[in-house]
């Protein structure tokens, strides 16, 4: 077996080359597993594409579970000068978010606890879970199918684009914003642009709609705690007609289930005001709307007594640690974990201007510097080792 540096580094490759969409990934869920089983370390599906496995020590608890998510995304990757040896093979789908080095990241940490499989003081559950990018997601499944039970502590990790390479970011409390989608249909009426008396125009009603709900949210909550945009609107046919309806689509982030709702109020009454200016004598029941809010990934909360833990840990063994970063607005479903368990989840840094890594997660440019697969093995490694052999510092 190549040396441990090399090994993770070839992983990492072997993934990007391969990358499959949520739900759908077959091939890596099967390569996944004949890499457990040359580990020795024995596995299962779960969660349809899913791989669960755990790593015997000495007793089964305490057990601390280490997550990898697995699923790419619908980018088209651009041929870089970095990429040409591991470019992605299958057309329209990109490791574009660092799965792939999740994966080589949680499997190069299983190589090293198993070669001291005999020496632990517990066990280590693997997550390879699937469909991080689609809500409702794939961690509800595995916890569904059984995924945690006997864990104690969870344990996770994200590489990000704009954090340089090798450093490790995270705070206690609120880390990742709630994930939340509205979708809207407005009815008005139809008709000739040289008309508009006999029309209820629903592309001006959506207008008018975009820069009131702007508006309203920013009159009610702090601007550094949300975000909101719209991302698709569809309606009408051709230039000199009013159409009858519009379609629009939009998403909203938020650190505070309370904000969440602020907004989700915010939205609807900012309708109704306008269902109510819009009114026309003679038709009574438009101008009128559907309305429909999905609340996805909620507020993403690493356990205070964990993460301080985790901090006092890794500051004296990592050069470059900042415990107490400002929350982001990105949002993942590691969450539903951290509702159900304490544990922590990271950011390790992936850029690095000399190598000319400086793409951020989702461009079709992205890559990472893959010196940090090691840093985050060993950072995973360095976690484990320490919570099996101080559980109450990290669980009172």
């Amino acid at each position: 077996m190549l040396p441990i540096e090399n090994w993770i580094t070839w992983i990492r490759r072997e993934f990007h080359r391969e990358p499959e969409l949520s739900f759908r990934e077959f091939k890596t869920q099967q390569k996944i597993m004949n890499i457990l089983q040359e580990l020795g370390i024995e596995s299962e599906k779960i969660a349809n594409t899913g791989v669960i496995a755990t790593i015997q020590g000495s007793a089964p608890s305490p057990c601390i579970a280490l997550r990898s998510d697995m699923d790419a995304l619908e980018v088209q990757e651009a041929p870089t000068e970095l990429n040409k040896d591991y470019i992605s093979q299958n057309r329209g789908i990109m490791h574009a978010c660092g799965h792939d080095g999740h994966i080589a990241i949680v499997l190069g940490a299983a190589r090293l606890l198993q070669e001291k499989r005999e020496t632990l003081s517990g066990s280590v559950r693997l997550i390879f879970q699937p469909a991080e990018e689609q809500p409702p997601g794939g961690a509800l499944r595995v916890i569904e199918e059984g995924g945690l039970n006997g864990v104690d502590a969870i344990v996770g990790l994200h590489v990000f684009g704009d954090i340089a390479a090798g450093k490790i970011a995270f705070t206690p409390g609120r880390f990742m914003a709630s994930s939340n989608l509205f979708s809207i249909k407005i009815l008005g009426k139809g008709g000739h642009h040289s008309r508009p008396w006999d029309c209820i125009d629903p592309i001006l009603i959506a207008s008018e709609f975009i820069d009131a709900v702007n508006k309203n949210v920013r009159n009610r909550i702090d601007s550094t705690k949300y975000v909101l945009g719209i991302g698709k609107i569809e309606g009408g046919a051709q230039f000199n007609r009013t159409p009858d309806e519009i379609y629009m689509l939009g998403s909203y982030r938020t650190f505070d289930d309370h904000e969440t709702m602020t907004i989700d109020d915010i939205i609807k009454q900012t309708l109704d005001s306008l269902m109510k200016k819009y009114a026309k004598d003679g038709y009574e029941y438009i101008p009128t709307y559907k309305l429909d809010i999905f609340h996805g990934y909620p507020v993403l909360m690493n356990d205070e007594v964990f993460t301080k833990t985790v901090y006092n840990l890794l500051k004296n063994k990592f050069n470059d640690i900042d415990g107490n970063t400002k929350p982001i607005f990105g949002a993942e479903d590691f969450a539903f974990y951290l509702e159900k368990l304490p544990g922590i989840y990271l950011s390790l840094g992936t850029e690095n201007i000399q190598k000319g890594i400086v793409e951020r997660n989702h461009s079709n440019k992205f890559d990472i510097d893959e010196d940090i697969l090691i840093t985050g093995a060993n950072i995973l490694q360095t976690i484990v080792l320490d919570f099996l052999e101080n559980t109450g510092d990290y669980i009172p």
